[in-house]
Formats: structure tokens, C-alpha cells, sequence
């Protein structure tokens, strides 16, 4: 389904998908994909299905409607495209509606024993020592054009590998500095990038050669750019390579092109995909002794500018990615916080209702003076009351990493403790339940509520499940102690319908419940977490019409030695 997906703007991380004739795009309630920015209209702009198309209609906007950096009337949509709509930046995504090849028909992987592969490896190399290839060849070229050909593929290639290592931003732009003041001969250099919200270039990054035994000059702390040449570059997406700016015919004898000493500068626009995203600035002066000793030649050549255009690109590429990865970021995370909100507000709605269920009991067994009615009622908001506590014990537990609290305890009792809590469960459910504990286990070091918790949440599943056999379920659980492997183990055991393989595939994961309101989908995973921050595992087994076994396993540590084994 084709959509628009906000990466810049007050509703970044939202995603809107379309698929009707016509989509209102604007800043009124009205529109289908309503947008709060004040930059945009109520009727913004319209988008048109046409076949199997999509066309983006201004609809006489007072800040009019661009798409990939120009402003369009109407455009023919193509997956890819950037969409601005006020201060609002969109990607538009679609589905592609050509056939894929089936190129597993086309493609084969040979093994060596087959005769169609008789290949072999001669030589291999990293990534980081990709460069020193460069390098040597570089010192064996004679040719002047090809060792500086070799020379400038090293800075991209350096360039490249800086900015695939990283998705920080200012971690990154410092590392592209370096690598400037590496190759070229500047004094001073910044990055300034584009805040896309104020629309101005604010500094991010600064840097100044220091040379050994030379004192820094007043000129050198700060850095004076002309706004003639940052207008120039950031209109035309041009880059300016300029010595002396009164020999420039561009430049009207009125701008103030060059102050402060300053004879050489490049600066060069950040140009991404589809927009200029920043500028990347390096000068260098030159004294008057140095310039007579030289014959007046410069330090920055065409060559220089080439390069500073494509490590800019680069870096432009990378900002990109970095603030699409954030946008990415930030719609996962609204949308779990709305599979959350949603699963437990169910949840608490239906324990509510239990809850005003037996208020209402309670209320009528008072007016009635009939104790057994509120009797009744009082056992329905008992009920769900420990409901309340398990939900929110188990939300405390998910939500936060924290280290057991460790003490040398008796793992039988504290099952033991966990089958006298859900024996008048089991009972209503009609569910035979059974202990049968390891003799001799002794004392072990854990966190005895934790495991009280994870064992809890397990053997409540295990008599949910063997409830649906109507009075024929049965559960059985055990402990071992495999002494040689230093492991303990709770093994619980219905007769249930057992678990179907879509389920079992999410059985961990955090709100996926099988149970439907019965349950939150926190309970496995909270006892997963527990195993887990013990160093143990629990292990599945299940089969259909058969039931199925749980196994909590966790190392058997003892008080006197504080040590554990954990199974390979």
C-alpha cells in the first residue's frame, strides 16, 4: 500500500497509508492525512490514484508544495520521491508492481565437490587494510596524474568506510574533518549544517591546524565566512574555490567576499539525495614571504575543489540516512507505546468490569442484608485484585533490567509456596494438580521471589491451558537436581491442546497472548527475563493434543562456594 512517511517536522515517525481515488492532504481536521504544522493549509494539496499511479496535486497553497527540492503543480508520484508540504519533509514509499524474477532458477551455489565449482581463493583483504592498497601503489606510480588519481580514490574510499562505522552525526562530521586536514593543505575548517526546522546553517564542527612552534594569531580562533559565498554555494549547490575575490567578475565590487587575511578558500554544499543538507568550508592565507618564495602560486587547486565536492556528498549521504534512522526510530517506538497502551488498557477495562461486578454483589448482599451475596462479591474483587498486582508486578519486572536478589533459600519451597497459591485456582478450573518434589535437593543461592514469580506465571499458563479439557486437565510439577551438571530444574507439565507452531514461534515475545483477555502476554516473558538474569533458560517442549513441558533451568549455586556451571 503506497504512503507518506514523515521524516522531518512536528509529526515525524508517522506513517500514512493510502489507497482511496483521492487523498486531502492539509492542515484541517477534514483531511485525510491531517499534518500540524502551521506552514501548511487546510487544503494543502490533494494526491490522485490515475491507473496505478499517484498524483500529487497543489491545491492553490499560500506556501506551495515541493517534491524532491522543486515546486510542482502537479507530479507524478514515483517511490523515492521527498515530499515538503510547509516545513513538513515526507518519503513517499510504493509497493512495485512488476513481477519479480525467480532467480533461485538462475543461480546456483556449488558445492567443491561439485564439478561446476572449481574455484579457489588467492588472496583475500579486510576493510581497514583496503587503503594501504592505495598507498603502495601510489609510491609506484611515476605518473604525476595517476599517483594523485590514486591518492584521491584513497581520501573516498576512507571517506566511504568513515561513513558506514557510524550513524552519530557529529562523531561522523569530525571524522570527515580529519580526514580533510589529512589530504589537504588547510589552516581552518567547519561543518555547518541546516537546521531543518529554523532553515539557517548553525556550526558543528571546527578545526585548526596547529603547527609546531608557531603561536596561534587573534585571526585563528575565529572563523569569518563571507555570506556572499554561503548564499552563492547554498542557492546554485555550487562549490567555490576562490584566492583573491576582486579578480571574480561573480562578485560585485561591494561583497565582501575575503576578510580577515583570508587569500585561498573552498567551500563546498553538502548535497544529498534530494537536497543541500549543509557546507563544508576549509581556508588557508598565505604570507607575503611565502607567496615570493613560491612564485605566487596557490595551495588549493581544481583538484582540491573535485575532492571537497565528493567527501561533502558523502557526508550529505550519511546526515541523511542518520536522520531517516531517527525518524525510523522514533515511529517503532510511538508504536510500541501504542500496542502497550492498547493491550493493557483492554486488560484493565476487563479487570475493572470484574471489579464492579462484585462492588455490585457487595452493594446488594448489604442492602439485602444477605451475607453469602457479599461474600461473593468479595471474592470477585479479591479476584481481580491479584490480577491487578500480577499486571503490575510483571510490568515492573519487563520494564527494567535488575540484578537478583540473591540469597541462599530452598527451591522446593518456594515452588511449594507457588502450588498452595493456585490450588483453589486450579480447583475451580477443575484441573488436577500435582507436586512431586526431589528429595534431598537442599539450599541453593537465588533470588527467591523472582523465581517465585517466574514459576507463578508458568504453572498459571500450564492450568489455563489444561482447563480446556473440562474437568479431564491435569498438571504436574517437579523439580530435579542434576548434581554432575551443576543445573536445577522445575519442570511443569499439562495434558493440554498443546501450543500451535504461530504461537510457539512468539511465545516470548512481550503482549502476544493466546488467552485473549485472560491474559496480558507479559507472564512468559517476565519468566524468560527472571531465567535469564539467573544465567538459566527455559526450554519448550510441546505437540499437539499431546500438551506440553516447561523447563526452568538455572545453575545450581551453592551457599559455601558461590559457584555455578552453566550447561554448554
Amino acid at each position: 500500500m503506497p504512503s507518506l512517511f514523515v521524516i522531518r517536522g512536528n509529526d515525524q515517525g508517522s506513517r500514512f497509508e493510502f489507497a482511496e481515488p483521492l487523498t486531502r492532504v492539509g492542515r484541517d481536521a477534514s483531511s485525510t492525512i491531517r499534518l500540524h504544522d502551521t506552514e501548511v493549509s487546510r487544503q494543502h494539496a490533494e494526491i490522485r490514484r490515475s491507473d496505478n499511479t499517484y498524483v500529487l496535486a497543489d491545491l492553490g497553497s499560500s506556501n506551495g508544495t515541493y517534491v524532491n527540492g522543486q515546486r510542482v503543480v502537479s507530479h507524478s508520484l514515483s517511490s523515492g520521491d521527498q515530499v515538503q508540504i510547509g516545513s513538513t519533509l515526507m518519503l513517499y514509499t510504493a509497493p512495485s508492481d512488476e513481477s519479480a524474477e525467480d532467480l533461485a532458477q538462475s543461480i546456483d551455489i556449488t558445492s567443491p565437490q561439485q564439478s561446476g565449482d572449481r574455484s579457489q581463493i588467492i588472496h583475500s583483504i579486510t576493510q581497514e587494510n583496503g587503503s594501504r592498497a592505495f598507498e603502495l601503489g601510489a609510491t609506484l606510480a611515476q605518473d604525476s596524474w595517476l599517483a594523485r588519481a590514486r591518492s584521491n580514490l584513497q581520501v573516498m574510499y576512507r571517506t566511504a568506510l568513515a561513513v558506514s562505522h557510524t550513524l552519530d552525526i557529529d562523531q561522523l562530521l569530525h571524522r570527515i574533518m580529519d580526514l580533510i586536514f589529512e589530504w589537504v593543505e588547510a589552516d581552518r575548517g567547519c561543518v555547518m549544517l541546516l537546521e531543518p526546522e529554523a532553515k539557517r546553517l548553525a556550526p558543528k564542527v571546527r578545526r585548526t591546524r596547529t603547527v609546531p612552534g608557531k603561536p596561534r594569531s587573534a585571526g585563528d580562533e575565529r572563523i569569518t565566512i563571507s555570506k556572499t559565498i554561503l548564499d552563492y554555494v547554498m542557492e546554485h549547490h555550487e562549490g567555490v574555490l576562490t584566492s583573491d575575490a576582486r579578480q571574480d567578475d561573480r562578485w560585485t565590487p561591494a561583497a565582501s567576499i575575503l576578510q580577515s587575511g583570508i587569500r585561498e578558500a573552498i567551500c563546498v554544499p553538502m548535497q544529498g539525495r534530494y537536497d543541500v543538507v549543509g557546507i563544508i568550508y576549509i581556508d588557508t592565507s598565505t604570507s607575503p614571504q611565502e607567496a615570493i618564495r613560491h612564485g605566487g602560486a596557490t595551495k588549493f587547486k581544481e583538484d582540491h575543489l573535485k575532492l571537497m565536492i565528493a567527501i561533502a556528498h558523502q557526508a550529505a549521504l550519511a546526515v541523511e540516512d542518520t536522520r531517516y534512522y531517527s525518524a525510523m526510530v522514533q515511529a517503532e517506538r510511538l508504536a510500541a507505546i501504542g500496542q502497550t497502551v492498547a493491550t493493557l488498557s483492554h486488560h484493565i477495562k476487563n479487570i475493572l468490569q470484574g471489579i464492579q461486578g462484585g462492588s455490585y454483589l457487595i452493594e446488594m448482599g448489604l442492602n439485602d442484608e444477605d451475607p453469602s451475596v457479599v461474600r461473593k462479591g468479595w471474592k470477585i474483587v479479591q479476584r481481580n485484585q491479584g490480577k491487578i498486582s500480577s499486571l503490575v508486578l510483571d510490568m515492573l519486572t519487563f520494564s527494567k533490567e535488575r540484578e537478583p536478589q540473591c540469597s541462599p533459600a530452598d527451591l522446593n519451597q518456594v515452588v511449594a509456596d507457588v502450588i498452595e497459591l493456585v490450588q483453589v485456582r486450579a480447583a475451580e478450573s477443575e484441573v488436577k494438580l500435582k507436586w512431586q518434589p526431589t528429595a534431598g535437593m537442599g539450599t541453593f543461592v537465588f533470588d527467591p521471589e523472582a523465581m517465585h514469580r517466574a514459576v507463578l506465571n508458568v504453572v498459571s499458563n500450564a492450568i489455563d491451558a489444561a482447563a480446556e479439557l473440562e474437568g479431564k486437565g491435569r498438571v504436574l510439577v517437579s523439580s530435579e537436581w542434576d548434581e554432575p551438571a551443576e543445573l536445577l530444574r522445575i519442570i511443569v507439565h499439562d495434558n493440554g491442546p498443546g501450543i500451535p507452531p504461530d504461537v510457539l514461534e512468539h511465545l516470548f515475545s512481550p503482549f502476544v497472548s493466546s488467552k485473549g483477555a485472560r491474559g496480558t502476554g507479559l507472564g512468559l516473558p517476565v519468566s524468560q527475563k527472571i531465567l535469564a538474569e539467573h544465567g538459566g533458560q527455559i526450554r519448550v517442549e510441546t505437540a499437539p493434543d499431546q500438551g506440553s513441558r516447561f523447563t526452568l533451568e538455572l545453575p545450581a549455586v551453592a551457599p559455601t562456594t558461590g559457584t555455578t556451571k552453566l550447561q554448554a
